[in-house]
């Protein structure tokens, strides 16, 4: 988005670009902040919201111990010598920037903020060669280089001569010395004497004290010492700067260093955008095609702003909005223009947390705000509106954002409307979307006769003198200066003497705009009355739901403990039958006794037929077919099949299992289907169990209600091996059996027949006994 500078200093974007600055953790940083500008392309943009919100959502990065070493890196290419401790600070950013790029590189959760890191290079053998060579303190180490080594070695033990020699001295020409110091001068040893012993310490005298009383004496025994010493640490000088010129060009010469340093500027203005985004409390924002929708837009540097809602469209292209001076109009106006700065800026914008604020890619932003008065160019404040009205009218395009801020004030009232409008209608043609304020009334006219053009109104509370700062959409504003006037008191004829000078037409609009906020607010208070009585009903509705889902979770813990009594009883009883049958067949002696509490506990069953049973449904309907015994019968109350045995008037004596139960005729229903063959039984008395069960040609829930009852007792009665019948037809049958096994821990596990006999269409199941 392209706007001139004025512009950008009157939508406050400068302070903007200053607060994003504070914000940074680096001058590399704080430089791009200050330079940032709403030109940005679209990929850059995207890319720019994308870093912002990965540390929105993730943790801020660490910039500690990066530094702008730019300076330092200009003035090796330019020859200079660079202070070990100056190349220290290279190597502290260099090896800050590795561990941003170890950090980031590949993150997967962080792709856009990876994107910046891989960018930026890997300095491992750089960092080695200063860590070779420098130590913490910026110094070049002894053992930097074998020359530098060698002349070291040498340099500390003549140091050392050195110093012996001239304690000796000191020592034995003790009445000649004036402090018992070892100094130095012209960078060579030296002893202090007394002025008037000279002549008894032999020597050069290279300097003396301000009172003449101290000569410095570099004593004969230790010239040549000291000439040596000289020597070397010329030597070493010259080493030390050649190893610190070969280092520094070393580290300047690095391939990747400008880019990663220009990564490193990025993520810390991605840094900073978050940190302001999280501060000011900012929305991530779209570009839409042709649409502005801003959800309570706030300006960021209005202390309690309040929020305001935007929007318009290609058929709703101007937003002209009225209202009492001091309203709050020009703090609107400014907050949509900030807001498309920001957005084409890649920041986020001041809009309603939670919100997606949509705004148009617009190309240019074309604004007249403020006193744009001039004495050099000899413009009036009219005059320089002027100026401005004539850029826009001739620059605005689809692609274009205007601006206008007291459209047609600074000249007479008429011709200012006529000419004002004439501006809105070619504004208009060009089709531009724009946010207008103004106090002229025939533009208010004009906006409620134009299609693509709405009127809007600044509130304002009369009785108590003050603007609310609200944006109300529809309905044109009044300026309010008669009823003001009457508040504060001003006499009655001087009022009325006012009304008479507006005349029947300002009075009638005047009285037009007062009926419309009053039947403006009866609606909203019929609004707020309707959903103060909508929450009410939902918040019914919720409560009515929670009771309902606790009777249904009552009614089905009650059920499902109803359920397990009775399998728990069925299973004690399939139990208590499976020891009598034993006990029948290996005690003869005992049958009779068995067989007659096996009848016990078919009479205890008769009593106990009213319990509720699993996944009980209503009685089924007969299918008119005639009761007979030896039938195969479905009874409904227990949800289980068995045999008919007999039939006394409207009761039958049903087989199931090992129980004999008395039930009503009408809960059972005939069920078509073949006897199963019976590959081996347990039987006693007249009760037997068949080792397979024939569902061939039943239904899929039907089926397995009968393998649940089949299962439960071949269990009880330890069945190792049991088969089941279901045929190949569609499969679906099959799958289900085989589901049900599957999640059966009773079941160890199941396989298909042999293929002569049955294959597919039998399954056999081994249990846990």
């Amino acid at each position: 988005m392209k706007a001139e500078t004025g512009t950008l200093d009157k939508l406050a974007y400068f302070r903007l670009l200053d607060q994003l600055g504070e914000r940074t953790s680096t001058a590399l940083g704080r430089e791009l902040a200050g330079s940032l500008l709403p030109d940005l392309p679209d990929a850059e943009i995207s890319a720019a919201w994308n870093r912002t919100e990965e540390i929105l959502s993730g943790a801020d990065l660490s910039l500690g111990g990066i530094r702008d070493i730019r300076p330092l890196l200009n003035r090796i290419n330019e020859g200079e010598l660079l202070e070990g401790a100056e190349l220290l600070e290279i190597a502290w950013t260099m090896d800050a920037a590795g561990s941003v790029r170890r950090a980031l590189a590949g993150d997967e959760e962080r792709p856009a903020l990876a994107a910046v890191a891989s960018h930026m290079g890997s300095f491992d053998g750089a960092l080695r060669l200063v860590r070779e060579q420098l130590d913490n303190d910026g110094r070049v180490r002894d053992d930097a280089t074998p020359k530098l080594r060698e002349i070291r070695r040498r340099l500390n033990p003549l140091r050392s001569r050195i110093r012996e020699r001239l304690q000796d001295i000191m020592e034995r020409r003790s009445e000649a010395i004036q402090d018992p110091f070892i100094t130095q001068r012209r960078d060579r040893y030296v002893i202090p004497v007394r002025a008037s012993f000279q002549s008894q310490v032999p020597g050069i005298v290279l300097d003396s004290s301000d009172s003449g009383a101290t000569v410095f004496v570099e004593p004969q025994q230790v010239i040549g010492m000291n000439n040596e010493l000289a020597l070397l640490e010329l030597e070493e000088r010259d080493e030390v700067r050649r190893i610190l010129i070969s280092l520094g060009q070393r580290l300047a010469s690095e391939p990747q260093l400008e880019a990663t340093l220009s990564a490193l500027g990025l993520l810390d203005l991605s840094q900073a955008s978050a940190r302001l985004a999280r501060d000011w409390r900012l929305v991530r924002p779209e570009f839409s095609e042709d649409a502005i929708k801003l959800d309570g837009l706030r300006h960021p540097f209005v202390e309690n702003c309040v929020p305001n809602s935007l929007g318009l469209d290609r058929q709703l292209r101007l937003l002209i909005v009225t209202g009492p001076n001091a309203g709050g109009k020009t703090v609107l106006i400014k907050s949509l223009g900030l807001a498309a700065l920001m957005a084409s800026s890649g920041l986020f914008v001041a809009t309603e947390p939670g919100s997606v604020p949509r705004l148009p890619r617009f190309r240019k932003l074309l604004v007249d705000i403020g006193d744009e008065q001039s004495i050099e160019a000899s413009l009036s404040t009219y005059a320089a509106h002027l100026v401005n009205l004539k850029r826009i009218v001739l620059e605005a395009a689809p692609d274009v954002l205007v601006l206008i801020d007291e459209l047609g004030s600074g000249t007479d009232p008429a011709e200012g409307a006529a000419l004002s409008q004439a501006i809105l209608e070619e504004v208009l043609r060009r089709g531009a979307l724009g946010l207008v304020t103004t106090h002229l009334a025939p533009l208010k006219v004009f906006a409620s006769e134009h299609d693509f053009v709405l009127n809007a109104a600044m509130r304002f509370d009369v009785d108590r003198l003050m603007p609310t700062f609200e944006l109300v959409p529809g309905q044109p504003g009044r300026s309010y200066a008669l009823a003001i006037a009457e508040r504060l008191g001003l006499p009655a004829d001087l009022l009325e003497r006012a009304g008479e000078i507006l005349g029947p037409e300002g009075e009638r609009l005047e009285s037009l705009l007062v009926t419309l906020e009053r039947q403006r607010e009866q609606l909203e208070e019929q609004l707020a009355d309707a959903a103060r009585e909508r929450e009410q009903a939902l918040e019914e509705a919720e409560l009515l739901r929670e009771q309902i889902t606790a009777l249904r979770r009552s009614e089905q813990e009650l059920l499902a403990d109803a359920a397990r009594r009775a399998d728990e009883m069925l299973k004690r009883t399939m139990q208590q039958a499976s020891e009598l049958r034993r006990t029948a067949s290996s005690s003869p002696e005992k049958r009779g006794s068995a067989m007659q509490q096996i009848q016990q506990l078919r009479e205890e069953a008769r009593r106990q037929g009213n319990l509720p049973r699993r996944r009980s449904k209503a009685a089924p309907r007969q299918s008119g077919k005639t009761l007979r015994p030896g039938q195969e019968v479905y009874v409904a109350s227990y949800d289980a099949a068995g045999q008919l045995l007999e039939l006394r008037g409207d009761q039958a004596v049903v087989q199931l299992g090992l129980l004999k139960v008395n039930v009503p005729t009408a809960d059972l229903k005939v069920r078509e289907r073949k006897q199963p063959q019976r590959r081996e039984s347990h039987a006693v008395g007249s009760t037997a169990f068949s080792e397979e069960l024939n569902i061939r040609g039943e239904r899929v829930e039907e089926g397995l209600e009968q393998l649940e009852d089949f299962l439960n007792e071949a269990y009880a009665l330890k069945v190792g091996t049991v088969r089941i019948l279901h045929g190949k037809g569609t499969g679906a049958l099959r799958d289900a059996v085989r589901r049900y096994l599957k999640d059966d821990r009773r079941v160890a596990d199941f396989s298909d027949a042999a293929p002569y006999d049955g294959g597919h269409g039998v399954t056999v199941a081994s249990l846990k006994v």
